[in-house]
């Protein structure tokens, strides 16, 4: 297929699936991997290949700001990362100076009101690192219109073992009571400032794990997942759409269940309960596929054959 009608073939593409994305999610979170096997696969250096990908990474910011996606998360260098070769970490690291300080003077971050954070152990990072980091914060600080987490340092078991750390301190101080804890204690102890749960994870370049990213508030959250085989300098539109739309079937699966398990129990609940169950058949009925519709009349004799209340 040559050049110009490969072109028309993904724009008609990229149409149709804005066309069908209906609802987006409010948080998305992405892995981007391959940025080394792409810069092999172009006989390039790693260096080379991380900032093809950086660039990718401006245009995602821009996808998810057109769709009405609010927060976006970039996994940008794990823990694992401070075992690559020296070399390579400190090409990374000028990298992410360079890419933080332009994020944080570029006129279409001031325009949108994106707010830049740091999620991870930032204080292992050099010094040049952090500062850009603390450059990069200090001049969005002001914004809350879209947020753009960078982690950086970043392990998900390594946060959740601090957090209770910290919980487990606080109890034996006798400054916070076992019956105390609840979601709200483990996440004030986990950022600084609240992380909205993660509704979309993306992960490029062909494999299918999420990589020990965003446990407590993606897994919680049980979010969706969107595995694609392209590197990540050559993640495209369409493939962010199809992740948006992976999302939104997900969805649409959840509120099935929902409204299906609600209508299995309607028969078998004392009244406080019953009303509950009504409420959620009545929220998610029209996720149900026609066949399992019930009308009004089944809902009402549910209704009055349902157990007394003591």
């Amino acid at each position: 297929m040559n050049r110009w009608l490969r072109e028309r073939v993904d724009a008609a593409y990229e149409q149709l699936l804005s066309r069908e994305i209906d609802g987006v999610p409010t948080h998305v979170a992405v892995i981007q991997d391959g940025n080394r096997r792409y810069a092999r696969r172009q006989g390039a250096d790693a260096t080379d290949g991380h900032r093809a990908g950086a660039e990718t990474t401006e245009r995602v910011l821009e996808w998810c700001q057109e769709v009405g996606v609010e927060e976006l998360t970039l996994y940008a260098f794990s823990t694992e990362n401070f075992d690559r070769p020296a070399e390579e970490r400190e090409a990374l690291y000028d990298l992410l100076c360079e890419k933080l300080r332009e994020f944080a003077d570029a006129e279409r971050v001031h325009d949108n009101g994106v707010k830049i954070r740091a999620l991870g152990a930032i204080d292992r990072l050099p010094e040049r690192v952090r500062e850009a980091v603390d450059y990069a914060e200090e001049r969005t600080a002001d914004y809350d219109r879209f947020v753009l987490n960078i982690a950086l340092a970043y392990g998900g078991r390594s946060e959740l073992l601090e957090a209770a750390r910290g919980v487990a301190t606080d109890v034996e101080a006798g400054e916070v009571d076992p019956e105390e804890i609840d979601v709200e204690a483990i996440e004030r102890r986990l950022y600084d400032e609240p992380v909205r749960d993660v509704d979309l994870i993306i992960r490029t370049g062909g494999d299918e794990r999420t990589s020990n990213f965003l446990p407590w508030h993606a897994n919680g959250n049980e979010a969706a997942v969107f595995f694609c085989t392209p590197y990540w300098p050559e993640f495209s539109k369409p493939d962010f759409l199809r992740g948006i739309r992976t999302y939104e079937h997900r969805q649409e699966s959840w509120r099935r269940t929902r409204a299906r398990r609600a209508l299995a129990l309607l028969g078998a609940m004392s009244d406080p309960e019953l009303a509950e169950a009504r409420s959620i058949v009545d929220r998610f009925r029209d996720s149900l596929p026609t066949a399992e519709q019930p009308d009004e009349d089944e809902l009402e004799g549910v209704d009055s054959s349902g157990p007394a209340a003591d």
